[in-house]
């Protein structure tokens, strides 16, 4: 039997709860830690939660976005994984990461729903992000560097 809106719901805020205390290493961990909490959670729910609730994946593990850093910044949750960023043009940015985390930098960016930003592609260890005017390049990268301060 599918789980009611309210299981849902009672799923989902436990696992909020969960990742405000501290990430999540695994899908797995959150399962176990849910059912330790009463709530019936399969690998496959738990996964469309995390989704739905907005989180990422971190280098600390699942993490909600406002939960990422001091100022509840997403890209606050993702600084360890810069490696620079470098201007290209007057409204390109190129993000350099860690190796295979470009895409959680980039998701981080798109859910920072900065203004300025018209879109992002990541690769492995690249992200490119399009602004809308030089100007809104330059306050990104502002925002980038102060977001991620340690």
């Amino acid at each position: 039997m599918p789980p009611t809106g309210d299981e849902q719901r009672s799923r989902r805020a436990a696992i909020r709860e969960l990742l405000v205390q501290r990430p999540a290493g695994t899908q797995a961990s959150l399962v176990r830690a849910l059912e330790a909490l009463g709530h019936v959670a399969t690998q496959s729910s738990v996964s469309r939660d995390l989704r739905k609730l907005g989180a990422i994946k971190t280098a600390h593990g699942y993490e909600l976005p406002n939960a990422g850093g001091p100022d509840g910044e997403p890209v606050a949750g993702v600084a360890s994984l810069l490696r620079s960023i470098t201007p290209a043009g007057s409204n390109l940015l190129v993000i350099r990461t860690a190796i295979g985390a470009a895409q959680r930098v980039g998701l981080a960016l798109d859910r920072s729903a900065w203004p300025g930003i018209v879109g992002t592609i990541a690769g492995d260890d690249t992200v490119f992000i399009a602004t809308d005017s030089a100007h809104a390049q330059k306050n990104l990268i502002a925002r980038i560097e102060h977001a991620t301060r340690p």
